[in-house]
């Protein structure tokens, strides 16, 4: 079979086929890199979307552990504060306590019998404690006199406990701020006794503190033991 050549029609009408399908494949093609580009682009949105949402899940639950911490920190600022105040109150409370009985003890000594009483029995303590032949008793400018009345006496009362004898001098010393009582020293004034009212109420106060504040305010909470 021979072929004959093609007319100028006939290559137009060819190459218009050759075009169109040419055509066709390019959008053919075109259509799948849109649809591979579309699929690949929701993939890589879905992750950037999980990253940014992660992301923004810890930066809140960090936020919320700091703002838990800082409530917890706010809440035990406020309740040590409010107990250092309640420490401070039941203080203040507690030493006008003892400054009244600071100021009774000077109304204590106003009563010269009674007072006198008190030194011979603060004397005495102080004497068989040293066991000494020879003491200096120290007191008030204003006590001297009554101080040697006391010291006569507790003198006396020293030996018939002891069976031995002592010497007692007394002699002015004592500051003007104490509110009475005396100090007593021996074996050369190398021992020295405190028997003054402050020192005695100061030693009242170490040991009667915790049954005062028991008494006042209940026993406390934080303690787990009493005893």
């Amino acid at each position: 079979m021979s072929s004959r050549p093609l007319n100028d029609e006939e290559v137009l009408s060819e190459m218009k086929k050759m075009v169109s399908f040419i055509k066709q494949e390019a959008m053919e093609k075109a259509r799948e890199i849109q649809v591979k580009a579309d699929e690949e682009f929701a993939i890589e949105k879905a992750k950037i979307v999980r990253q940014e949402a992660i992301s923004i899940e810890n930066q809140y639950e960090k936020k919320k552990k700091q703002t838990i911490t800082a409530q917890k920190i706010a809440k035990s600022d406020q309740t040590n504060k409010s107990r250092l105040e309640l420490l401070q109150t039941r203080e203040q409370h507690l030493q006008k306590l003892f400054d009244g009985a600071r100021e009774r003890l000077t109304e204590l000594t106003k009563d010269q019998s009674k007072y006198e009483e008190l030194l011979q029995g603060l004397i005495l303590q102080g004497l068989l404690q040293l066991m000494e032949e020879k003491v200096i008793v120290t007191a008030r400018s204003t006590d001297v006199q009554l101080a040697q009345k006391a010291a006569e006496s507790a003198s006396k009362q020293y030996t018939e406990k002891s069976g031995r004898q002592t010497k007692i001098e007394v002699k002015d010393g004592l500051s003007k701020d104490c509110h009475g009582g005396v100090t007593l020293s021996g074996y050369q004034d190398r021992i020295h006794i405190n028997q003054t009212l402050d020192e005695r109420l100061r030693i009242l106060e170490e040991k009667m503190l915790p049954e005062i504040r028991n008494d006042l305010f209940g026993p406390n909470e934080n303690r787990k033991f009493t005893t």
